[in-house]
């Protein structure tokens, strides 16, 4: 089981922190950030997993490819928002994390208009 592995990784990765942290806090951070990027390579293999499982659906489905490739996009910003607002908020600086974040949050928005778009011309066409 995938999850037990990544999260005794990071209760490892926190744990190593607060002890480094004691001892040398400005090796705290790099501590942490270490553990994320290894829980991050650890996703690598679930994603290729996911993307040959999309690419499959896509055969199935008579949709347009860019609606999924517009939904890995938003799954992509998502993930790299959050794990680099993580290390800002772990750092200290929140207020940086928060832009992070609310850029993240704009990014997805901007991503997903033409999706969006595209549903209310469908239902327009229904009326």
């Amino acid at each position: 089981m995938d999850i037990l592995r990544i999260a005794a990784l990071g209760t490892a990765g926190v744990l190593l922190g607060i002890t480094v942290k004691g001892a040398k806090p400005e090796f705290a951070l790099l501590v942490t950030v270490g553990a994320g990027l290894c829980i991050l390579a650890g996703t690598v293999g679930k994603m290729q997993y996911l993307l040959g499982m999309l690419t499959q659906m896509k055969s199935y489905l008579p949709v347009d490819s860019s609606y999924l490739n517009t939904l890995l996009k938003m799954l992509g910003i998502t993930y790299v928002g959050q794990f680099s607002a993580g290390i800002c908020k772990d750092a200290g600086y929140s207020s940086i994390a928060g832009q992070i974040e609310l850029f993240a949050r704009l990014a997805v928005l901007a991503v997903s208009m033409p999706v969006l778009l595209a549903l209310l011309e469908t239902v327009h066409d229904f009326l």
